[in-house]
């Protein structure tokens, strides 16, 4: 009796582990292609494939795995199991990633694509079919960001415009936030396949034909063994990757470069704007100081100036003229401490006694230190 009340209750867990335990919506292809759909519980799955539970816990993250001569690829939303003989698609329950399923991972497996791999075994047609998806996939989204990004740019980079649009300011945070994460996600997909390329173990696993019928695995018509092909096919997506991400830096870089010129133009319009405001500003004192005589003549003071006719126009001539004088001497001070100043004159015997390389030297770094300063200048302007 004892025995059975200390069995029970771990009978009874277990039967409640296993009820709950996650149900997976799996679509298999073979090697011709051919697809079955079916539902199965991850108890069930991982132990029909030989694997742990551990390696069916599917994070939104990127890797690829080998365990018990199956592969696990791990491609955030994208779940796979590849055997010699089969790929499981796990979670396939979504739109963009249906459509792929259906219209064309069938055909590619079945030798009816664009894939170079149709002469190798199975798992090398599945991997790179797989990859090809999502390289693509990364393709299509620096695609659609690139026109819109560099519209907005366009319609902001404007040394005409007083001002910037927040609503395309806005436009193009949010495309710098999306190329932001686009350039992480390429980074991992990087990660990823540079991870396996530093390890041959790896590669070799990769092969899972080797394991289950070695002759397979003789050298191939061109003379390479079928681990370097599988090697060169991972380098190749590499690569492409790379070039991606070369794309997207640019992309970025291009952003900053813009966001520099529409700091400049603003910064040249409010200089604009405040030099305009202190020429008023001087305007208005000349018109003050000289305007204290027509007070002086408005206090009702009795004086003998006031019986002639012709000491009104006098005295305004006077206003006008030394108002007008005074704003002028205002503004060619403001004009001689506000410009820029002339470079240094630079003697022409000091000029013929320098080596070429030297002059050479000079320009670059003259021409180096102006770029440095244009924009200091064009905001102190």
């Amino acid at each position: 009796a004892g025995k059975f009340y200390q069995h029970a209750p771990t009978e009874s867990s277990q039967a409640t582990l296993a009820s709950v335990s996650p149900v997976f919506a799996v679509m298999k292809f073979d090697k011709e292609g051919n697809t079955t759909y079916f539902e199965k519980k991850k108890t069930e799955l991982y132990q029909e494939l030989g694997l742990q539970a551990r390696d069916l816990r599917f994070q939104h993250v990127m890797s690829i795995a080998t365990r018990n001569n199956r592969i696990i690829m791990r491609m955030e939303f994208l779940k796979a199991v590849i055997t010699p003989e089969f790929l499981l698609i796990l979670d396939y329950r979504n739109l963009s990633l249906e459509h792929w399923l259906l219209n064309e991972l069938a055909s590619q497996l079945a030798g009816e694509g664009q894939l170079v791999t149709y002469s190798l075994p199975f798992e090398f047609r599945a991997i790179e079919a797989i990859l090809q998806y999502w390289i693509s996939k990364l393709q299509g989204r620096l695609n659609t960001l690139q026109p819109q990004i560099l519209e907005t740019l366009e319609a902001l980079v404007d040394p005409k415009l007083l001002s910037v649009d927040r609503s395309k300011l806005h436009i193009l945070l949010q495309n710098g936030k999306s190329l932001s994460e686009l350039e992480t996600d390429v980074k991992v997909f990087k990660e990823t396949i540079l991870e396996i390329l530093d390890e041959e173990e790896v590669i070799e696993e990769l092969c899972l034909s080797k394991w289950t019928d070695p002759q397979v695995f003789e050298e191939s018509t061109s003379g390479i063994d079928h681990a370097e092909e599988m090697e060169l096919l991972l380098e190749n997506y590499y690569r492409q990757a790379e070039d991606l991400l070369n794309e997207a830096r640019e992309l970025r870089v291009l952003i900053d470069d813009s966001e520099s010129i529409i700091f400049i133009n603003l910064d040249s319009h409010r200089n604009v704007m405040m030099r305009l405001n202190l020429q008023l500003t001087m305007g208005t004192f000349s018109v003050s100081l000289f305007g204290l005589i027509g007070v002086a003549f408005g206090m009702n003071l009795e004086s003998s100036l006031e019986e002639d006719p012709r000491i009104f126009w006098l005295v305004t001539g006077i206003m006008f003229l030394g108002s007008g004088l005074i704003w002028r001497r205002l503004l060619s001070f403001l004009g001689r401490h506000l410009d820029p100043p002339l470079p240094p004159h630079v003697p022409a015997a000091l000029k013929k006694s320098q080596p070429a390389a030297g002059r050479v030297d000079i320009k670059t770094n003259l021409k180096g230190e102006t770029f440095g300063l244009s924009r200091s200048t064009l905001t102190n302007q």
